[in-house]
């Protein structure tokens, strides 16, 4: 009887400690994932960007080396005229005409699922605001490419767009 209180007692502490930092990654709210600000579900900066699920760049705390913020995409972009004018130095010509980079981002969890759902569309001629709609009600980066654009690899397109919005947000911290 008591060999086997032993063994449940340890065999839960291993359990405890190979499971604990799988949640310890997660980091409180987020999705965990790849560079900040890159966000979203199934090959998105939530798949490998933040795996996008959701490590936001610029302010808040810092995870990994790199900030991770808590803050959405309009306060950031609001709150930081030199991020704005960097990132719409070097995204104004994704965005959709007459659209504000602020307007654009608005409702995105974070600032490089925005960026990467405007790489997306502009990579696959998907109309923008489609996207956004789809991100908004829910769906992945790479489910809404699925959706929008049946023939393209979404998982790849997710990874390239996640890609490039890491990039363009370490272009802008410079």
């Amino acid at each position: 009887m008591k060999r086997i209180s032993v063994l449940l007692t340890a065999l839960g502490v291993v359990l405890y400690f190979s499971i604990a930092p799988a949640f310890a990654q997660r980091g409180g709210g987020h999705a965990g994932g790849p560079p900040s600000g890159v966000g979203g579900g199934q090959g998105t900066a939530g798949s490998s960007m933040g795996r996008a699920r959701g490590n936001a760049p610029m302010g808040g705390s810092t995870k990994g080396g790199e900030s991770v913020s808590h803050s959405s995409p309009t306060t950031l972009l609001s709150s930081n005229a030199k991020l704005a004018s960097t990132l719409q130095a070097r995204l104004g010509s994704l965005l959709p005409s007459g659209m504000s980079l602020t307007d654009a981002a608005s409702g995105f969890k974070n600032l490089g699922q925005f960026i990467a759902a405007l790489h997306v569309s502009h990579n696959l001629g998907v109309p923008f605001e489609d996207l956004k709609s789809k991100m908004m009600s829910g769906d992945s980066l790479g489910k809404a490419i699925k959706e929008l654009k049946p023939a393209a690899n979404s998982k790849s397109e997710a990874r390239k767009a996640n890609r490039q919005a890491k990039d363009d947000l370490q272009a802008s911290k410079s």
